[in-house]
């Protein structure tokens, strides 16, 4: 499980990264890498985010469990 979470971590670095630099600069690093937002490996990318974003919804809701566990 451990692992899954840093995968899902790490994945949303990239995406928020790749998001600054979209916003600062307008430049796409993910698209940049790959050849263009519109290639397949590009979407695998967007779609991988996307959903480590959504595993980190729950892993969000664990964390926050734990501290008020923790601080009883």
């Amino acid at each position: 499980m451990k692992g899954l979470n840093l995968l899902a971590w790490t994945l949303l670095i990239i995406g928020g990264l790749n998001w600054l630099l979209v916003g600062l600069f307008q430049w796409d690093l993910v698209g940049g890498i790959f050849g263009g937002m519109d290639t397949v490996m590009s979407r695998i990318i967007y779609v991988l985010v996307g959903l480590a974003a959504i595993y980190c919804i729950g892993l969000y809701n664990r964390i926050a469990d734990e501290q008020r566990q923790s601080a009883r």
